[in-house]
């Protein structure tokens, strides 16, 4: 007798039952007609009253939003505990499939997409947008006395904003996902994953408003990436004196050409489409970190690099559980502006990444999907940081500034000042500004995707007429909240005309949080459950070897 593995548990009911017919757009009616119809009417009523909008957005971020750091804080470092436990101890071993499964990509294939994963317009955004931000202005009640403390400062927030509270979040929706389809062989939407909590529910009202949920949030999530996108890009337009001043209306225009591009994208197919815009992107991302490694401060990054990840650990605690309570209402709007946001932003995406990360995990244990999920992006990211906000600090220390002006860091421009003072700043520009452009289209195709599976009951082959109509809406959603925050500007020159969207990510990302806690439990109560049967099995075996050894000496014995 072998040594028992973890069994496999068996869903409550017939998974055949829920999966749809495989390239017929049957579309799940309590999940498809409501997240369209909610969308289209919030498009409308945005298109007509903007600026009663504006106002509307600009209460909710300053009554609803403001309150909300202390209950991302909490659920996001619970989120980084559970992963921590999931991975260690027996439950580490389950594995996402059914016994003897092996993993559908091999190790390096697998970490290659997870990198890929890991990068996005945000990167491009913020890269050194962010720490130049904290190096120029540290947060409220943080006061380093020299300007190598304001650095270390801002790298050390920068690294908890996109390191592994980030990744934490989408372990859990991966996990729960890829445990539901790979393991239990049910259909890849996410109210499978709740259903060992949600039981017969899951299947009724209860379960289409959790897909409806993740189908809002994953398409509020990826119009904010879209509106960072097209203001970064109009900044390098006029960077490169191709349009003086991008107006509002060239702004929308770009939302316009680069849905369009998304919707080639999708009506072409994965492989002819998404596959090889994929593949130039991660050329041009790594060829443009390189370049800037290269011709930039070469050793100082590198040190700056190891020397943050050892500060970044030493600090993890007290970064994460800083509410900043003693700060008052600067406390509370940096908080909100900053890792607030970002926590609602990461949620918001989190269904979406949650099923491509599921996806292509079939076949791993639990141990080494925590592991790789958790580690490889976060190191990749920190290495972009590094790379791209250390030379701008860099420079800001030691080579006479010039990024940060009289009125602080133009968040829109700071990636195309740093690369002006390189060689080559056009082409390098040019890149990034492609950059942007792929990496929305890619993320819109895929987000696309996974919103009609979740919308057509887990479809896996849905067809492209529905994921065009998602990725136009994403691209509507853009427009309409980018209008919004730049009409605002217009009467308000210090209003952040990405503030609807950011607000907009934050409020849908709240009801999808209560989601994720219940796909904690639910996971647990799976993994726990499975730990208890692998234990059951192992003293059988045990007391079936102990009972045989027993046998064996009394035959020679009696011999």
């Amino acid at each position: 007798m072998s040594e028992p593995t973890l069994s496999t548990q068996e869903p409550d009911s017939e998974p055949a039952k829920h999966v749809p017919p495989t390239g017929k757009f049957i579309p799940k009616p309590g999940v498809f007609v409501p997240s369209a119809a909610l969308l289209i009417l919030f498009v409308v009523i945005t298109a007509i009253f903007p600026t009663k909008m504006g106002e509307w957005i600009g209460k909710a971020n300053s009554t609803v939003v403001g309150d909300l750091g202390w209950w991302y804080i909490a659920l996001v470092t619970g989120f980084v505990a559970f992963s921590i436990w999931a991975a260690i101890g027996r439950t580490g071993d389950v594995v996402l499939g059914k016994e003897g499964d092996e993993p559908e990509f091999r190790l390096g294939s697998w970490f290659a997409m997870l990198f890929a994963a890991g990068m996005g317009i945000g990167l491009v955004f913020w890269g050194v947008a962010e720490p130049l931000n904290h190096f120029n202005s540290p947060p409220p009640g943080t006061n380093p006395d020299t300007a190598a403390g304001h650095a270390r400062t801002a790298m050390d927030i920068t690294f908890l904003h996109w390191g592994l509270s980030a990744w934490a979040i989408y372990v859990v929706v991966g996990l729960g996902v890829a445990y539901a389809v790979h393991r239990r062989g049910l259909p890849v939407s996410i109210r499978w994953a709740l259903e060992p909590v949600l039981g017969k529910y899951a299947h009724g009202f209860i379960g289409d408003v959790v897909d409806v949920i993740a189908v809002l949030g994953t398409v509020f999530g990826v119009a904010t990436s879209l509106g960072l996108g097209v203001s970064q890009l109009g900044a390098g337009l006029d960077f490169l004196g191709w349009v003086n001043d991008p107006s509002k209306w060239v702004l929308i225009l770009l939302v316009i050409v680069i849905t369009a591009c998304a919707l080639v994208s999708v009506v072409t197919g994965v492989d002819k489409g998404i596959k090889w815009l994929s593949n130039i992107n991660m050329v041009l991302a790594v060829v443009l970190v390189v370049f800037v490694l290269i011709a930039g401060p070469t050793v100082f990054i590198l040190t700056d690099f190891f020397t943050q990840i050892g500060s970044y650990l030493r600090n993890f605690l007290s970064l994460t559980f800083d509410g900043r309570p003693y700060e008052g209402e600067a406390g509370q709007a940096w908080l909100s502006g900053w890792t607030t946001y970002y926590w609602g932003w990461w949620m918001s995406w989190a269904p979406f990444v949650g099923v491509f990360i599921a996806r292509i995990s079939k076949g791993r244990t639990v141990r080494e999907f925590v592991a790789g999920v958790l580690l490889v992006p976060t190191l990749v990211t920190f290495l972009w940081f590094s790379v791209m906000g250390g030379t701008a600090i860099y420079r800001e220390m030691y080579q006479g500034g010039g990024i940060i002006g009289e009125d602080g860091v133009d968040t829109n421009t700071a990636l195309f000042q740093m690369l002006d003072g390189l060689p080559w700043p056009a082409i390098t520009s040019v890149v990034a500004m492609i950059l942007l452009v792929i990496f929305f289209v890619t993320s819109s195709d895929s987000a696309s995707f996974v919103v009609d599976m979740l919308s057509s009951g887990g479809n896996p082959n849905p067809p492209k007429w529905s994921r065009a109509m998602w990725a136009s809406m994403e691209g509507a959603i853009a427009a309409v909240l980018l209008f919004v925050g730049l009409t605002l500007q217009e009467t308000d020159p210090d209003a952040n005309p990405l503030g609807a969207l950011q607000t907009m990510a934050i409020l849908l990302a709240l009801p999808f949080s209560i989601v994720m806690v219940m796909m904690v439990v639910s996971i647990t109560k799976s993994l726990l459950a499975e730990a208890r049967s692998a234990e059951v099995e192992s003293r059988k075996w045990l007391a079936e070897r102990v009972a045989k050894h027993i046998n064996d000496n009394d035959m020679v014995d009696k011999s």
